[in-house]
């Protein structure tokens, strides 16, 4: 679907890009033609990522740092600029979540994930729009959110928390960066399972079987489908585009609405056949 150097040009940092679906999202861009720089807190995990990046032939920078630490997110983008070049996309991928009840959190346990996507989105953010603005260049920043943004979940209080934030943030951005030319976009996914968040969102396999009853598709999210959507967000094919936030997740969001849980409870035989007996007798 796209070129192969549909981001030729492009120097993209990818935040917690040494695992999962932010790795997907560094092969994609750089199976395009685009300079990747991952960074994260796993040395070993950056380099093993770094060599399945690499395989497309274009250079990668790996940087190890903690993006909840300001100062050490700006040296790093001092780091990358020096040795790497210029950044003009970012994607802020990085996140902490579990299940848990709320009513036993610990204070420290809340603050962990918030710091990790909360601030560790803004500390990114700022850092990379700052040099931008004062660069005079342009560029597109990405954030990775969730489809509970907007309703909130239950078990995942610190995360429905953060990830609403970050979506305040992405809307607040595109509006007062965009004279700078800064798009600042977001992507919802919903169920992929990647093998860190996996064991820890669905650690029984009849919480999983239940999950994937809720999914009008059928199935889980493929990590490609994810990487495609965020290749044409942060390329120059969408310049129009900002403040989006674009929900992938098979219709899952959609199972709010009232009777969309029937299709659940008997098949769609079955269900025509209730429909039938309910109608009014002439």
């Amino acid at each position: 679907m796209f070129k192969n150097d549909t981001l030729t040009g492009k120097t993209i940092l990818v935040t917690g890009g040494g695992s999962g679906l932010g790795l997907a999202m560094a092969k994609g861009f750089s199976s395009l033609g685009a300079k990747v720089a991952i960074c994260g807190r796993n040395e070993d995990r950056l380099k093993s990522a770094a060599e399945t990046i690499g395989a497309s032939g274009n250079p990668v920078y790996t940087a190890s740092v903690d993006v909840r630490d300001y100062e050490a997110v700006s040296a790093m983008m001092d780091r990358i600029e020096s040795d790497f070049g210029a950044l003009n996309g970012l994607v802020n991928n990085a996140a902490g979540n579990f299940l848990f009840p709320s009513e036993d959190l610990s204070p420290n346990a809340f603050k962990t994930v918030v710091d990790i996507v909360l601030h560790g989105t803004f500390n990114c953010t700022q850092q990379f729009g700052k040099r931008l603005i004062d660069s005079g260049n342009s560029g597109t920043i990405l954030n990775i959110v969730t489809t509970y943004t907007q309703t909130g979940s239950a078990f995942v209080m610190p995360s429905a928390c953060a990830k609403a934030g970050v979506l305040a943030m992405t809307n607040s951005l595109a509006a007062e960066w965009a004279e700078y030319n800064i798009r600042v976009n977001s992507i919802a996914p919903g169920p992929f399972p990647t093998e860190g968040a996996w064991t820890r969102l669905m650690p029984d396999p009849k919480i999983e079987e239940a999950y994937l009853k809720k999914i009008p598709a059928g199935r889980y999210g493929e990590h490609d489908e994810l990487a495609n959507l965020a290749v044409f967000l942060m390329s120059d094919l969408s310049p129009y585009i900002t403040g989006e936030c674009v929900t992938i997740d098979g219709g899952e969001s959609l199972m709010a609405g009232q009777f969309n849980s029937l299709m659940q409870i008997a098949p769609r035989k079955q269900l025509k056949g209730f429909f039938q007996m309910m109608k009014p007798k002439k």
